[in-house]
């Protein structure tokens, strides 16, 4: 759905650990090398393009300090050959990011569970050129600790609800809330006044969305993406929308208000892509938010029994 996905579990659970910590909240990257021997290892890492930008002097920079390392932390020899397929590992360069200049304030913690209140624009975990701009990296600084995971995602123009666990060992569970569909979610969005969605409406569409593209499609096919919209508010900005998202879509829910002609208000990508929109927040302009907030999260938790519900203290109004 737009600002969550549900599949963190399956994809962190195939990630393998990594053999170098964490530094400073960032962890190291893994670089699977796509050369065979007739390349050395070293041209084979300046061949990825996840390292872009980085010289052959500065891998041999960090060979030598021992930060160019294999699968099982041992030191690399950047001139034997390479192997196809194996994975190293090393600290990247940070890119020049854009201060989000917003906070990431706790709504509640406990020894398992950090539940946070995430910011517009701020990334739930590195991804691409947000790397320290995101909430897993600001929690790991701000609360001291590297084991520190998130349970689901928001997308980075997506506010509110986010939950983090604290310890390895009750990660799963708590993944397994989302990925099941057992938690329960809420949202609230800004969009133009259409009274015939007072009654409750429900969505239901097959949603895909491909490498390289910006924007989900909805394409013919078993239904895999279904939403309940219904109006709640009017004031004199718009509409104020609940939606209830039944499955996790990439982009589902933006998609979903586009396709009943209620679009999300400042929203880059949907019904039409505008880029002036989209390029913003990359100038230090954080005026126009995607009015969508995930308000609230409900669950039965999985350790204790209890019934827990946490609640955005985020307005769509702004």
């Amino acid at each position: 759905m737009t600002g969550s996905s549900d599949n963190v579990r399956r994809r962190r659970g195939r990630a393998r650990p990594s053999p170098l910590p964490i530094r400073d909240g960032v962890d190291a990257t893994r670089v699977v090398l796509r050369s065979g021997p007739e390349f050395t290892v070293g041209e084979a890492l300046l061949g990825s393009p996840s390292l872009a930008g980085l010289t052959a002097d500065d891998l041999h920079r960090r060979a030598a300090a021992g930060e160019i390392v294999d699968a099982g932390g041992r030191p690399v020899d950047l001139d034997s050959a390479s192997q196809m397929n194996i994975s190293l590992y090393l600290y990247r360069d940070l890119p020049d990011e854009v201060e989000i200049p917003f906070d990431v304030p706790v709504l509640y913690r406990d020894e398992n569970i950090v539940v946070v209140d995430k910011p517009h624009f701020l990334a739930t975990m590195p991804r691409g050129r947000h790397v320290t701009q995101s909430a897993l990296v600001r929690l790991r600084r701000e609360l001291g600790t590297d084991t520190i995971s998130p349970a689901h995602r928001l997308d980075r123009l997506t506010a509110g609800v986010l939950l983090f666990t604290l310890r390895p060992g009750v990660r799963s569970a708590y993944q397994e809330l989302f990925a099941a569909r057992t938690a329960r979610k809420e949202y609230r969005a800004l969009a133009p006044v259409d009274e015939t969605l007072t009654e409750t409406v429900t969505v239901r569409d097959r949603i895909e969305k491909t490498a390289g593209d910006l924007r989900a499609r909805v394409v013919d096919g078993p239904v895999n993406a279904i939403s309940d919209i219904t109006l709640i508010d009017q004031t004199d900005r718009g509409g104020v929308y609940r939606l209830n998202p039944h499955t996790g879509r990439t982009h589902q829910l933006r998609l979903h208000m586009a396709s009943v002609g209620v679009p999300i208000v400042d929203d880059p990508l949907y019904p039409d892509v505008r880029p002036e929109l989209a390029e913003k927040p990359d100038h230090g302009d954080f005026s126009a938010p995607l009015r969508l907030v995930a308000h609230a999260l409900e669950f039965t938790d999985p350790l204790t029994g209890e019934e827990r519900r946490f609640v955005s203290r985020r307005s769509v109004l702004g």
